[in-house]
């Protein structure tokens, strides 16, 4: 596997966990997350998130409703209860790794 094909994927796994992280607070349309993820760093267009949207409701861990918005039909995302565990746990995973980095650069110097 190439760096960069590496770095792709672990990237993806990373915007999965914010995606799931914001739709637990509150629901959000396409247009909407791909601004906040952009104000993250994330860079990508709506033909990566749509994609990962489809994937995580595939899952069960998103749910989407539509909604009439001046005059025009707009898909929300909600983490599911199924979403909301898978997130804890990404989190706990998360917060173990960080932690395992800090100590290790810290020996470093």
């Amino acid at each position: 596997m190439t760096k960069d094909r590496l770095f792709r994927k672990l990237f993806l796994g990373f915007v999965r966990i914010h995606i799931l992280h914001h739709c637990a607070e509150r629901p959000w349309y396409g247009q909407e997350m791909l601004e906040e993820l952009h104000e993250h760093g994330y860079e990508f267009s709506f033909g990566t998130l749509y994609p990962i949207l489809h994937a995580l409701e595939k899952e069960g861990w998103l749910k989407r409703k539509e909604k009439l918005v001046d005059g025009r039909w707009r898909k929300y995302y909600e983490a599911t209860e199924s979403g909301r565990m898978v997130l804890q746990q990404a989190r706990k995973q998360v917060r173990e790794l960080a932690e395992e980095l800090d100590e290790y650069d810290n020996q470093k110097n």
